[in-house]
């Protein structure tokens, strides 16, 4: 059993890309690859009565539909799927699940803030970006190049999901599924998407934790110039905290990215941590009024380029928007319409 930090992964490697490894009698893990920066997600297979539970899809791409026909062969041996379960809104989980549901007439099984959030992103595709969000990204302190890129980047989402269902079933906190001769409970968490579903199975105390729970990173943690002024940094924190309250130390975490872990209460802990402390030294950076994209330094070891200035000016204001609200910043608008945050 390998170790890092405290965490302990329970599988020595992960199956190569394309490929399925047994966790369990009845769950399988498949390794599909991503073309971002993760370079791959774990799905899970689940057998069940009469064919199999898909928990998370990859992104819908015709490699990620090649690698799913040649599992129905394999690992399915040909038997069909009985749901799709998408933890969350992401690409990368669901980009494949609508065209898994139409080859197998099968439902989706979602939680409703991510169904029908996934369904307002696809729609804005081939659209020009919203006047709100170039002012969103202005306010921040963007560059010209950045705003350029922010403009051609926008409506990308919708081309990696397949076209999603008309209808779908509901998963609310505290649901129970049965999933073969298993019973699986829902636990949603909220923050890096608005209604993350975990799959928790008590009897075999085993967790499919989609991104909420990751063994190496921390999942992004974004406001949007959706809801500006949201703080999904609070409800983050509850959620982990949620977690630590309703999880063994001992589960078996099946995580979305990096491999099957235990250390569950250490690693909670570490993300709370790994936050709170960012909150701090942001609020010492604050001594002198601030834009979001000089904060970086506060919250980010890696440096910021503009592949990723989005998704850091995302995380760097819900950590703003986090001290806003608890009182300790203030934000001014400038002149310019650029936003300036200092200690209150």
């Amino acid at each position: 059993m390998m170790t890092e930090n405290t965490i302990a992964y329970a599988f020595d490697a992960a199956p190569d890309a394309g490929h399925t490894a047994p966790v369990a009698d009845d769950i399988h893990w498949l390794r599909m690859p991503l073309p971002f920066a993760l370079g791959h997600i774990n799905l899970w297979l689940l057998e069940d009565c009469n064919g199999w539970t898909i928990v998370d899809t990859g992104v819908g791409t015709e490699d990620c539909q090649t690698i799913w026909e040649q599992t129905f062969g394999t690992t399915m041996n040909g038997n069909p799927a009985t749901r799709v379960i998408a933890t969350h809104l992401h690409p990368d989980h669901i980009g494949c699940a609508g065209w898994l549901c139409h080859e197998f007439d099968v439902d989706l099984w979602m939680s409703r803030d991510e169904y029908l959030l996934c369904r307002i992103l696809v729609a804005d595709t081939g659209r020009d970006a919203p006047e709100e969000g170039r002012h969103f990204y202005a306010a921040a302190g963007f560059p010209e190049e950045a705003m350029d890129r922010y403009g051609k980047l926008f409506g990308m989402f919708g081309k990696f999901v397949k076209p999603l269902p008309e209808s779908y079933r509901r998963l609310e906190d505290g649901n129970r599924l049965t999933i073969g001769h298993h019973d699986w409970e829902i636990i949603i968490g909220r923050g890096h998407s608005p209604e993350h579903a975990c799959l928790f199975d008590a009897g075999r105390n085993l967790l499919i934790s989609g991104d909420q729970l990751l063994p190496t990173i921390s999942s992004n943690v974004s406001v949007y110039p959706t809801e500006p002024g949201a703080n999904p940094l609070r409800d983050w924190i509850a959620s982990l905290h949620k977690l630590k309250n309703r999880l063994p130390e001992d589960v078996l975490v099946l995580p979305a990215h990096g491999r099957p872990f235990r250390g569950a209460q250490a690693r909670l802990d570490q993300l709370i941590d790994e936050h709170m402390s960012g909150l701090s030294a942001l609020y010492d950076l604050c001594t002198e009024p601030r834009r979001a994209v000089d904060v970086f330094p506060a919250l980010f070891k890696s440096e910021i380029t503009a592949q990723n200035l989005i998704m850091a000016t995302g995380e760097s204001i819900a950590h703003l928007n986090y001290l806003l609200d608890d009182g300790s910043l203030v934000a001014e608008v400038g002149n310019d319409d650029v936003i300036w945050y200092r200690q209150a």
